[in-house]
């Protein structure tokens, strides 16, 4: 594939607003999880919650869009000078030439959970509440295209975790078809009752910080966020490339790996040759690393498969959570800033490593050089996609 920049990035997490606080962590290793305490839940459980998404956020005029991933969008939007980056870009291309391909898994689920305990006596749905603007999947590309005045091809995608990762493949191929010069990439996602219930009774999530392929590691722990990246074809002296992309299906079963990672393995391998490079150009890879012990294991395997113990490795998720459809754009930022910086992330929550994985582990951040990172994201359904990037 051909190489592409990412021009401007921004993000949020629970680490905080923009790429300052979130690089900080990064080499402190310290982590965003806390108690839950969000909205009416009561599990025992670690979230990692984005500060101020409670708030009123939205600029005026955009009340029909009011909901919590809206909000953390926005706020993602308003870090590191962004707005004027997508601004610059809209003068230079003009605004149907600017794509939108982000994704969400929740959306607004929150506001129609919230809706449902007001309802009415014969049933229905209280009087104000927006599904389309608030709930529905597109809701957080219309207010996109509003919000930041785009008029290109606009694509909201939802595949479970891997979600804003795959998004990145939507947008280069968009690119490279001629429909668009440029593309605002990345989502969001928030938290809700119906994933962090629904995960509970999937019994998937920890009663403690999640603590990726610890030998004691029982679960994740959720988390929300935003990210976005400017796309646009190399024209800087010292950029940041999209170099390789792979995706792949497992059909091997809704919720559950297959036991080998091979859907991994075939992503990874797919990214590396669509960037044309061999496993042992990669220097870092960023894990998907969710903390559950057959998702650990399956990736573990995949890895040790393709690259052997020779690549260092850890997953972000302790410092995170698992933002779900947000991950992939959260985990491509985090890889980015790993490059540009010079700084490996350690395994946060990392004890005991689990005597059965044989992968190369970093428990706490490196200080370390390095020109090419893979970034894996998986979910729920078989998808897989694995990202390749490269600085300078």
């Amino acid at each position: 594939m051909n190489p592409i920049e990412i021009t401007a990035s921004a993000i949020v997490t629970c680490l905080g607003q923009g790429k300052a606080p979130t690089l900080a962590a990064l080499r402190s290793g310290v982590s965003g999880l806390a108690p839950c305490g969000f909205e009416t839940v009561q599990l025992p459980t670690y979230v990692g919650e984005v500060a101020g998404a409670g708030d009123d956020l939205l600029p005026p005029g955009f009340d029909k869009f009011d909901c919590r991933n809206n909000r953390v969008a926005e706020l993602a939007l308003q870090a590191d000078g962004f707005l004027d980056r997508v601004a610059a870009a809209r003068a230079r291309y003009g605004a149907a030439r600017i794509g939108i391909f982000v994704g969400t898994s929740t959306s607004g689920i929150l506001e129609t959970e919230i809706a449902y305990r007001h309802r009415q006596d014969d049933g229905s749905l209280p009087k104000g509440f927006i599904y389309d603007e608030r709930h529905s999947t597109f809701s957080l590309g219309a207010y996109l295209q509003q919000r930041l005045g785009l008029e290109g091809p606009s694509v909201v995608l939802s595949a479970a975790c891997a979600t804003t990762a795959k998004a990145f493949a939507a947008a280069h191929r968009m690119i490279e078809a001629g429909l668009c010069d440029a593309a605002l990439v990345g989502g969001a996602d928030s938290l809700c009752l119906t994933t962090l219930y629904g995960f509970n009774a999937l019994c998937l999530t920890s009663r403690n910080p999640c603590k990726p392929f610890d030998a004691t590691r029982d679960g994740i722990s959720l988390g929300e966020g935003a990210g976005f990246v400017l796309l646009e074809k190399p024209s800087s002296n010292d950029p940041m490339l999209l170099l390789g992309m792979g995706e792949s299906s497992d059909a091997y079963h809704m919720s559950s790996p297959h036991p080998d990672g091979l859907g991994a393995k075939l992503a990874m391998q797919r990214a590396l040759d669509s960037a044309g490079l061999a496993p042992s150009d990669i220097a870092y890879l960023n894990l998907h690393g969710t903390a559950t012990p057959v998702g650990d294991r399956a990736e573990d395997k995949a890895v040790l498969s393709l690259f052997g113990d020779q690549i260092a490795c850890s997953s972000t998720k302790g410092q995170t959570g698992h933002t779900l459809g947000a991950a992939g754009i959260v985990e491509a930022i985090l890889t980015m800033l790993s490059l540009r910086e010079g700084v490996m992330p350690g395994t946060a929550n990392l004890g005991t490593l689990d005597p059965d994985l044989g992968a190369t582990y970093l428990r706490a951040p490196q200080a370390r050089r390095f020109t090419r990172a893979m970034s894996n994201s998986f979910g729920f359904g078989g998808n897989n996609c694995s990202l390749i990037f490269g600085a300078g």
